[in-house]
């Protein structure tokens, strides 16, 4: 394992004091833990009391209420931004035998114990947005594939034992030349991972890049019954993903604003807290209005994943709208911290800095635009 990079149960988490046991417990959410973490951020959490925790939801009727709660709670108390390592369903989409032989052994499933991490492996050097440009190459070789390429940013990409692999099955197919592989990456001859990418933000949870020269993986991980199948897959699932995103981006808003509220009431300036000032007044209320419109909309996206009809128009639009409001508001929050904003003791410039790739994983906002637009 890689200098500073750990994985920990949720045993340990909540043994070491790390994560209360009533968060991962309330309302029957169950956290998975997933951690990778620098050495020095795992100090700096112990003194300031802020990381990020990765989790899955072992829930298999993928009601977001649920996943909401704990999500919502982990980026409240701003420990970072929380979200799914694998959003992409494999419990749905897998064979049976699959879900068997990958996920599940008895009654006991793999990742929701925390001994499987999971990942998906889309981005590649030359592929962000745009999924149908993907060179990552898996030929069929009798009963195996044969894999070639690349991939990066890479959320888990250290510690997963299984990767959801996008591939090209069939090159110039476009969308339908497009196929998953769950890669099992433990004694995998041919696969390599690169660097641990250096982040703006996310310090605690491990990015990286994922090299395949001549892998060869049993045929039977093809995901789903046929080759071409991927990018239809991929796009069941993005509007949970983006749900999720938004659910993130409204409790790290709401978490900013407490924390801001706390500090302007303490902070003093000539001879008055700096919370008395109509600037601050006006701030605050500005703030906290985006904040709560932001909360209306995505628990209406909530109620709509529960009852399956979020579609990807609104989905797109709550991921836009409320990680481009959560930009916003943390701005604004820094700002009326002052210098000590700019201070990563404080936990306003943490969040700050976590948020801003929201704007860009799950699908850029300029995509959220696009694709709003393709149904209006």
């Amino acid at each position: 394992m890689a200098d500073g990079v750990f994985q920990a149960s949720e045993a340990t988490i909540v043994e070491k004091g790390w994560l209360q046991s009533g968060v991962t417990q309330r309302r029957g959410a169950k956290l998975i833990p997933i951690l990778g973490q620098p050495s020095h951020l795992f100090q700096a959490k112990v003194f300031v009391g802020s990381w990020t925790i990765e989790g899955n939801i072992a829930n298999r009727r993928r009601d977001l209420r649920h996943a909401d709660h704990v999500l919502f709670k982990i980026a409240e108390h701003l420990i970072g931004l929380a979200r799914h390592s694998m959003t992409l369903d494999t419990t749905r989409l897998a064979e049976e035998e699959q879900r068997a032989s990958l996920l599940v052994q008895g009654e006991r499933i793999f990742m929701a114990a925390g001994e499987l991490i999971g990942a998906i492996g889309m981005t590649e050097p030359s592929a962000g947005s745009d999924l149908q440009g993907l060179k990552t190459r898996a030929v069929r070789d009798g009963d195996q594939y044969v894999i070639n390429g690349s991939k990066i940013f890479i959320t888990n990409g250290y510690l997963a034992g299984l990767i959801a692999l996008v591939v090209k099955t069939q090159p110039g197919a476009g969308a339908k030349g497009t196929s998953i592989l769950m890669v099992e990456t433990a004694n995998l001859q041919g696969f390599r991972v690169g660097r641990i990418l250096d982040k703006m933000g996310l310090k605690s949870q491990d990015t990286a890049e994922l090299f395949f020269d001549n892998v060869r993986v049993p045929a039977a991980n093809l995901l789903g019954d046929a080759e071409g199948q991927g990018f239809y897959q991929l796009m069941g699932d993005l509007p949970y993903e983006r749900a999720v995103i938004a659910v993130a981006a409204v409790a790290a808003m709401e978490g900013a604003l407490a924390e801001t509220i706390k500090y302007v009431k303490d902070r003093k300036a000539f001879g008055k807290s700096i919370a008395e000032f109509q600037n601050t007044k006006f701030k605050l209320a500005e703030i906290a209005t985006k904040t709560r419109i932001a909360r209306v909309f995505v628990d209406d996206c909530i109620a709509k994943v529960v009852g399956g009809t979020l579609d990807t128009a609104t989905a797109s639009m709550a991921k836009y709208w409320t990680t481009d409001t959560q930009q916003e508001v943390l701005d604004e929050c820094v700002q009326l911290h002052g210098g000590y904003g700019y201070m990563n003791e404080y936990l306003v410039c943490r969040m700050f800095a976590d948020s801003r790739v929201q704007r860009i994983y799950g699908g850029t906002n300029e995509i959220m635009k696009e694709l709003i637009s393709r149904a209006l």
